[in-house]
């Protein structure tokens, strides 16, 4: 068994090793994009779950369940970063697959009261940024545990966080104090409900149809919010092509082609596009709502609404 020591007659035992439990869990699914099986290598849910087979071998802090259909697999970690290097491996071994959002790993106490579990946090930034980092992450129902400035202008700030809360916090952070916080949790416990924690302010832009993004497309859709595709880029129905400047979804034509004329005047020559947010695989996974999936390939890392949630919610509205 893991921890134990074999040991002679007479002498002391090691103290035994325990594996935390698991506080996060994670989706994955086989690709089911209009773009599944392009890029990918292992495809299939067979290979999917001879991957986690193998990984469960090495990787005892994992734990691996059936999920609500036969292509699923709930992916049991220790934080939604745990997960994600696996993603990662994955990824890079040759596999597609689409993956949903972290969702915490509630307990009930004897009593039958909620627990979530909750984590150390601790930042370590410039004192000018102070305030930012502490709202932050008093929104998030954070209790200040420590705060402490030295005397080169730098300062330790301690926070007890629920899991939840810190989903997503890290890029926040990094924003708010222009890449020079530092952040470093650790697991603390189980403990009563926080109550409910908003993780998103604004809604995605989807993309209208399928096909090549345009200058011209993206010039207009870029006044709607900030973007993360580049002219010709492909992109199909239903796929997250940026982030809406307000609250709620907008979908977006970023194909839409111009009407080809014979008139020609300078404005056609100065279109001028805003830099596209580069989303990387982490930032996929904290920025990803409950009604949408990250569709993780060997070339791409590309975010999806799910259509099963769609499909849900235009049932519900046809009962209306």
């Amino acid at each position: 068994m893991i921890g134990e020591t074999i040991r002679a007659d007479g002498a002391e035992p090691l103290p035994t090793i325990t594996v935390e439990e698991p506080t996060v869990r994670m989706t994955f699914s086989v690709n089911g994009s209009p773009f599944a099986g392009k890029e990918g290598k292992f495809v299939t849910s067979r290979n999917i779950k001879d991957r986690l087979d193998r990984e469960l071998e090495r990787n005892l802090a994992l734990k691996v369940e059936p999920g609500e259909t036969a292509d699923s697999f709930i992916v049991c970690g220790r934080g939604a970063l745990h997960i994600t290097i696996l993603i990662e491996n994955m990824r890079r071994e040759g596999f597609e697959f689409c993956i949903g959002p972290p969702q915490v790993i509630f307990k009930e106490d004897d009593a039958g009261k909620k627990l979530e579990p909750f984590e150390e946090a601790v930042v370590e930034v410039g004192e000018e940024y102070n305030g930012s980092v502490v709202e932050l992450l008093a929104n998030r129902k954070g209790e200040m545990l420590d705060l402490i400035t030295n005397d080169k202008g730098m300062t330790t700030i301690k926070y007890k966080v629920p899991t939840r809360g810190l989903l997503g916090v890290r890029n926040a952070i990094l924003t708010a104090t222009r890449g020079t916080a530092v952040l470093n949790t650790i697991f603390d416990g189980y403990y009563p409900y926080a109550g409910e924690i908003q993780q998103r302010d604004n809604g995605s832009l989807i993309a209208f149809e399928t096909g090549q993004a345009t200058s011209y497309a993206l010039f207009s859709a870029q006044e709607r919010g900030i973007m993360f595709i580049k002219p010709g880029v492909e992109v199909y129905e239903g796929m997250v092509v940026g982030i809406h400047q307000r609250s709620g979804d907008l979908k977006v034509n970023v194909a839409k082609r111009k009407a080809a004329t014979n008139v020609r005047s300078n404005k056609d020559a100065t279109v001028v596009l805003n830099e596209p947010k580069n989303l990387s695989l982490d930032d996929c996974v904290e920025y990803i709502g409950e009604d949408e999936l990250v569709e993780v390939t060997p070339l791409s890392v590309r975010i999806l609404k799910n259509p099963k949630m769609d499909k849900k919610a235009m049932k519900q509205q046809g009962k209306k």
